[in-house]
């Protein structure tokens, strides 16, 4: 992930920071994102991604954005923020009941017409490479129809 300053505005002793933020993955997916930095607070201005992010995944890239915006602009995260939300989380349960919940997330999200990847990506909390692992086990276990030939 990269992120670099757009500009700032400084007005009535505060001061409203836009930065560009990208996240590319290595299968040649991007978000593209326009984020305001406002009185402690982020704001998303604007999304770009390929493939389209559906909108339900717009809280979880905030989580992902949050802590690397909040040392841009030279704020420490704040208690009870994203590190401490995503301590809270309930672990991915393993073995036969994981793989079984991946395989339900990754048919769900091929079903509503959206990239089944990112989704089992949200739902467990994992990155990229993870959630591909554990894809990767729901197919061998049976749960997934075998992937697409590779050459």
């Amino acid at each position: 992930m990269s992120v670099w300053p757009a500009w700032e505005v400084r007005e009535d002793g505060g001061a409203t920071s836009w930065f560009h933020v990208r996240l590319a993955f290595t299968d040649g997916a991007r978000i593209d994102v326009l984020a305001v930095v406002s009185g402690g607070c982020l704001s998303l201005e604007d999304v770009r991604a390929r493939p389209a992010l559906p909108l339900d995944d717009l809280p979880v890239l905030a989580e992902w954005i949050e802590g690397p915006l909040s040392e841009a602009c030279g704020a420490a995260p704040e208690a009870g923020g994203t590190e401490a939300r995503n301590r809270a989380r309930p672990a991915w349960p393993g073995g036969i009941e994981g793989r079984w919940l991946v395989a339900r997330e990754y048919r769900a999200a091929q079903e509503d017409g959206v990239d089944p990847v990112l989704a089992v990506m949200c739902a467990t909390g994992h990155g990229r490479r993870r959630s591909l692992r554990l894809i990767a086990q729901a197919r061998e276990a049976g749960f997934l129809a075998p992937g697409h030939a590779r050459r």
